[in-house]
């Protein structure tokens, strides 16, 4: 079984002032559907950038998930693999937007 998956900044954000909302960020989505082992975390990392990545999501929540991704396992090769491949599908501008903060993130020692 892989380390299992915690997550507290619904809580220490949003706790007070939407309780559900928090909840539903640090127990269902990061307590339940990250921890679900039919597909590995590194999997899960790669499927959620390529999603923020088509939706346009271009904020701290896209930086997170690839520094995510990069903790988890994936490689300059592959991530720069994945955004060119997404890109076909999702447009132009938004790859390059996501090249460019992943370019920050896996060039950092």
């Amino acid at each position: 079984m892989a380390k299992k998956i915690t997550q507290t900044a619904g809580r220490e954000q949003l706790g007070e002032f939407a309780p559900m909302f928090a909840h539903l960020n640090d127990d269902v989505l990061f307590g339940e559907v990250w921890n679900e082992e039919a597909i590995d975390t590194k999997t899960k990392c790669i499927v959620t950038v390529v999603s923020l990545m088509a939706s346009g999501m271009m904020d701290s929540a896209l930086k997170y998930h690839l520094e995510n991704a990069k903790k988890n396992g994936v490689t300059k090769e592959e991530i720069a693999a994945i955004i060119t491949h997404a890109t076909m599908y999702v447009g132009w501008p938004k790859g390059w937007a996501v090249f460019r903060l992943a370019k920050e993130i896996w060039e950092e020692q």
